[in-house]
């Protein structure tokens, strides 16, 4: 009998475990432990917070799910990683503070033969003085922030309706922030709001962000094949900006934020304010802060860890020039650098570079976007982790090991740019590889017969039509591991 110890259960950490339980007999324990006892379709807190969803619709109870497949629930954050016994444990084990309202605030040791850290990201508000839901801004990271961000924006629309001119900013909040898609779907869902209300023309609408260009999305920007030529990302945004008379701050990063001012710096030193009525600015990620210590007790942390909190695993994290940078230093297997037993999954991979080019003002200030890898890729490595976990169980040292590597992988992403059956859109695009490998796919990095996208309505069905398989998935109803992550 084993034991598998899952801390986080989103995207990747619940399909892990799903995985994991559907390949394994009951004799062997498959163990989730998170903090929150929802879980939610992240991509979907969008349309919460535009007032299109409620809370309800993007979240569901996650203890019914584990306890119908058989699975053991934790509510409850885990602090300390111990990657082997000690004096009371014959078995390594993870140190948890209980958040169930029952147990809030006891701690406790949960022993592990197998664990896969998929604990996602800490939303690090504090790196931006003002930033967040508890300063001046908002957010759609969590249902939560997303529904207190569909209220606010309620009053901004009725302030527009008695004549008030409002200006709204959406996009970055920190010059080394991620999710570019996510504030891209906000902005133009905002915008899309205020058409239908039929009060666009008394605001305006700005997007900040720390991409040189637009369509780079933390991406290096991607080239899409379209009816034998090449279309850039680049072009594809910008026509959408333009079309829809959003503004833009390009290369920036948020210094500071006072009540109705955002302070930004931009890569060339250039420092400037944007006033706001409303605005919407997504935090920079971390890892989860946890601390790893040895059989005696000596804290290992920065063994495990990379300084960004995310752990290390089977990637080349040598110091590289730009140019240098290859699709191979990616990760395949996800295997922890010191444990043979530990994996981590989806975003709590410390990545070992960039994909867009990294810049510095010459006030020595990073305006450097991190790399997306979430949703596809993270269910995708979730899976697979789980795969790998299975066999050593099954068949130990001939057990073959499942790889993900993000240098191989495509993904598919709609990005919401308004709700409606018939009035709504998306742009829907594809990407292969994620990682651009520029020796197999020369300057373009990718290949452009799998690399394109394309806007319109049927895109935004496809976005709903995927709300619902997707949370379908996720409460493991009949036949849910047919739908593809």
């Amino acid at each position: 009998m084993t034991r598998t110890v899952i801390l986080g259960a989103g995207i990747a950490g619940h399909t892990a475990a799903l995985h994991l339980r559907r390949q394994l007999g009951k004799e062997h324990d498959v163990v989730v432990v998170a903090p929150n006892s929802q879980w939610n379709w992240i991509p979907s807190n969008i349309w919460v917070g535009v007032g299109q969803m409620t809370t309800q619709q993007v979240t569901f109870p996650l203890a019914p799910v584990y306890r119908r497949k058989g699975i053991e629930f934790h509510q409850a954050l885990a602090f300390e990683l111990h990657g082997a016994g000690g004096p009371e444990h014959t078995r390594p084990y993870v140190t948890v503070r209980y958040t169930d309202p029952e147990r809030s605030g006891e701690v406790g040791d949960l022993e592990y033969d197998f664990l896969i850290n998929a604990t996602g990201p800490k939303l690090n508000f504090a790196a931006t003085p003002g930033l967040g839901p508890d300063e001046h801004t908002w957010s759609v990271c969590t249902a939560t922030h997303a529904s207190q961000t569909s209220k606010e924006f309620a009053k901004v629309i009725q302030r527009l309706k008695a004549g008030q001119h409002q200006t709204l900013l959406i996009g970055m909040g920190h010059g080394t922030c991620t999710c570019q898609g996510a504030a891209f779907e906000y902005t133009f869902n905002v915008e899309h709001e205020l058409v239908k209300e039929g009060v666009r023309d008394l605001a305006d609408v700005i997007y900040i962000t720390n991409e040189e260009h637009l369509g780079d999305f933390g991406m290096d920007g991607m080239n899409f094949g379209h009816k034998g030529d090449v279309i850039t990302s680049q072009s594809f945004t910008e026509s959408i900006f333009k079309e829809r008379g959003v503004k833009a701050i390009l290369s920036a990063h948020i210094d500071h934020i006072d009540a109705g001012v955002a302070h930004y710096e931009l890569v060339d030193g250039t420092k400037g304010s944007q006033p706001f009525d409303f605005a919407m600015l997504l935090p920079p990620f971390r890892g989860a802060d946890l601390q790893a210590f040895d059989r005696q007790g000596n804290d290992v942390t920065s063994e495990i860890f990379a300084p960004s909190g995310f752990m290390k695993v089977d990637a080349d994290y040598s110091p590289k020039p730009y140019e240098d940078w290859l699709a191979s230093d990616w990760p395949s297997t996800y295997q922890s650098v010191q444990y043979d037993n530990v994996w981590a999954a989806g975003i709590a991979f410390a990545p070992p570079h960039q994909m867009s080019r990294p810049r510095t003002s010459p006030n020595g200030t990073v305006i450097a976007p991190a790399p997306p890898r979430t949703g596809m890729p993270s269910g995708t490595i979730g899976k697979r982790v789980a795969m790998s976990i299975a066999e050593r169980i099954k068949h130990g040292t001939r057990a073959k090991v499942h790889t993900a590597s993000m240098a191989q992988m495509g993904a598919a992403c709609i990005a919401s740019a308004g709700k409606g059956w018939r009035t709504g859109t998306a742009a829907a695009m594809t990407v292969f590889p994620i990682i651009p490998d520029k020796q197999k796919y020369g300057s373009a990095g990718r290949d452009t017969k799998q690399t394109y996208g394309e806007i319109g309505l049927s895109a935004h069905w496809m976005k709903v039509m995927l709300h619902y398989l997707f949370i379908y998935k996720a409460k493991a109803r009949p036949f849910w591991y047919l739908i593809p992550e």
